[in-house]
C-alpha cells in the first residue's frame, strides 16, 4: 500500500509496521534481536509491528538497526530558499512563520453562483 496524505493516521502506523515487520524478516532478524540492537523493550517493537503509536526516537533506533534509517532524508526533504526569496529577504535569515491571513468577510454568505 503507497502512503499518501489521504489515509487515516491508524493507516498509516498500520502500514509503516507492516514494512518494519517486512524488513526485519529480509534481514533475518526476531523482534528480540533488533529490540536489544535498538535498546528497547520487545513488547515496544511488538507495538511498532502492529501500528501501535511509538515514540519518534524509538523509529529512529529500530531504522537504524534495520539499516533504513538513510530513507528518513525523504521523510521531509530539506528545502532551499527560492530565487525570489533570497532578493526580498536581502541576505536575512527567516525565522518566523507569517500565518495565513483571514479573508475579509462582507456579512453575507457565499453561493456557488456568485461571481468573485
Amino acid at each position: 500500500m503507497k502512503i499518501t496524505g489521504l489515509l487515516n493516521d491508524d493507516a498509516v502506523l498500520a502500514e509503516l509496521g507492516a514494512r518494519i515487520t517486512s524488513r526485519r524478516l529480509e534481514m533475518q532478524l526476531t523482534q528480540a534481536a533488533v529490540a536489544e540492537q535498538a535498546g528497547i523493550a520487545k513488547r515496544t517493537l511488538e507495538r511498532m509491528e502492529a501500528g501501535e503509536s511509538s515514540q519518534l526516537a524509538t523509529l529512529v533506533r529500530v531504522l537504524r538497526v534495520l539499516d533504513a534509517a538513510s530513507g528518513l532524508d525523504n521523510v521531509i526533504p530539506e528545502s532551499g530558499p527560492r530565487p525570489m526569496d533570497l532578493l526580498k529577504q536581502k541576505g536575512k535569515v527567516r525565522k518566523r512563520a507569517s500565518g495565513q491571513r483571514a479573508a475579509k468577510t462582507t456579512g453575507k454568505p457565499w453561493r456557488w453562483d456568485e461571481t468573485p
